[in-house]
Formats: C-alpha cells, structure tokens, sequence
C-alpha cells in the first residue's frame, strides 16, 4: 500500500516550543524503536538485528507455543497462552533473548535526547533505546520501571542516574525533580541487561489486569507524575489503537488522573486505520498520518 499524506501537517512549531518548555510528555509506543516506521514488515519470522514489532512478537511466540490455530494472534493474548503452557520464567526468558540486544536506536531517540530540558519521557517498550541514546549523548537521567515481580508487591523500581543497581520504591513515595531531571517512565517495565531477574514485562492479560488494578488503588504511576499527566500535552509516538489494553491504560489515566479538559494532544502514526483515527478523536488526540521520520526530520529543523 503506497503512503498517502495527510491533507493536514503537525504544528512543528508549537509542539517544537512546547517541548522545549517542559509543557510535552512524550508517549513511545513500539513503532517508534523502529529504524524506518513507513515500511511494513510481514515475514513472520524475527529478523536479526532488528527489533520486531508487536505483531512479529506475537506470531514468534504462538509458532513456539503453538497456539491453537483460528484464534485471534493478539499479543496480550498470545503472552498470556505462552505463560499457561510454558511458565512465567520461560516467557520472561524468550523476550530476554529478544530484547536484550544492541539495536541501534533512530532520529527519534537522538531528538528527544538532545532536548536541552529535562523530560519526562513515558515508554511502554521493553527495549532500552531511549536510556542508551541519552547515554550516548552524556545527558544523565533517572528510570522509573513498573514492576511484574510479585516478590516486589506494588513497588516500582527506581534506577537513579549513575547507581549500579534500582532501589524498590512505593509510587507514592518516588522522590524524583521533575525540574532538573530526565526521566525514562518504563510503563509497561523493561528488560534490564544486567541482571535477568529483573526484567519486568507487562505483556500478558494478566499483566494488564493487574496494572489497571493497581492504577485504581494509585500504586501504579507514581504520585510526582500526576500534576504532569494532569497538565501537559501528550504526544504519542508509534502508537497504534487496535489494542483494546492500551484504549483502556489511556482511559484510567484520563479518568484516575484527572487530566484537565481541553488540553490538545497530538499522534503521529503512520497509514492509521479509520477506525484508530476515530479512537484518537474520542481521546481529543489530533492524529497526523506520516512517518515518525518525516516527523522529526521537520521538528529538529524547526
């Protein structure tokens, strides 16, 4: 299918101003740890060297697992078919092998690194693209994770910058300043190269049910983030709407949250279905059809 450009451009320029004044949380969805996001990959197999995306991920694990043929290959569910067949450990240890590699990370990573400011930056990939980026570029900065281990409770991991290891932290007691510090907020957890047993994956039913759970009771996104979530624009980057969990993560944090009417967010995705561009819309997300290259080849000149 060939690209077709929407009849309306972002406004570089507010949301360019906007970031640079700390008034923009960038959301990083799976599309946005891809090297070129305009292109769509269908081989079914993981290429090496190359992160998959969700579908790939999903398809990889119900060929390992055999997941019974005719049912809907979504990745929530398929995880959660992996983890009743195979165990918790197995699953964690097969998106170990995917996820802890050198996967070079885009125009993206390197933009939002760059930004003189500190951000607070909000990913629900497990990949370590945007803290290795910042690294590159010498800018320090805090990870927050959301944890899966139930030996950790309802506690988050809290890796502050130049530690060698996270502490376990309440959300209500994450003691972070937004006002001189880079965050990386790992939503739905992340691998961790350095010690496998404390990866964090929310990638199974369960997984979601838990983390909307916890969001109910305020012990899933930490309390400091709040005011923020409240009150800046979001840009969701590589995001897409087919997924019922994440319609549903983005409804709790507007309704638990509280988030201020009449804020404007923003979506950059690219050849989004009609029924994602209505989605959107509900959300009041103004959703802007292109490459997420394109995109920040035209803020970075703005």
């Amino acid at each position: 299918m060939s690209h077709v450009q929407s009849r309306f451009v972002p406004p570089y320029g507010v949301i360019s101003d906007a970031i640079r004044s700390r008034q923009v949380i960038p959301f990083l969805g799976s599309g946005a740890s891809l090297l070129n996001s305009a292109t769509v990959q269908t081989c079914d197999e993981l290429s090496e060297g190359i992160l998959p995306t969700a579908a790939q991920l999903a398809i990889h694990l119900a060929q390992k697992a055999r997941f019974p043929q005719g049912e809907a290959r979504e990745l929530a569910k398929v995880a959660q078919y992996y983890d009743v067949v195979s165990g918790r450990d197995l699953l964690n240890k097969e998106l170990r092998n995917i996820f802890a590699c050198d996967y070079p990370f885009t125009s993206l990573h390197r933009y939002l690194a760059k930004v003189s400011v500190p951000l607070l930056i909000v990913t629900t990939n497990y990949d370590d693209l945007m803290e290795r980026a910042l690294s590159e570029l010498n800018c320090p900065h805090d990870r927050v994770i959301h944890t899966t281990d139930t030996e950790l409770g309802h506690q988050i991991l809290w890796w502050p910058h130049g530690r060698s290891e996270p502490r376990p932290v309440s959300p209500n007691k994450l003691d972070v300043d937004l006002r001189t510090t880079t965050i990386v907020y790992k939503m739905h957890g992340a691998v961790d190269r350095h010690d496998p047993r404390r990866d964090q994956y929310v990638i199974t039913e369960d997984d979601y049910i838990d983390f909307l759970a916890r969001m109910t009771k305020n012990k899933a996104i930490p309390a400091i983030f709040a005011e923020p979530f409240q009150s800046r624009h979001f840009l969701f980057l590589g995001y897409g709407l087919r997924d019922w969990n994440l319609r549903v993560v983005l409804n709790r944090i507007e309704k638990e949250l509280r988030r201020h009417k009449g804020i404007k967010s923003w979506a950059i995705q690219n050849d989004p279905s009609p029924l994602e561009k209505r989605f959107w819309q509900e959300r009041g997300v103004e959703v802007y059809n292109m490459p997420l290259e394109d995109f920040v080849g035209e803020l970075s000149s703005t």
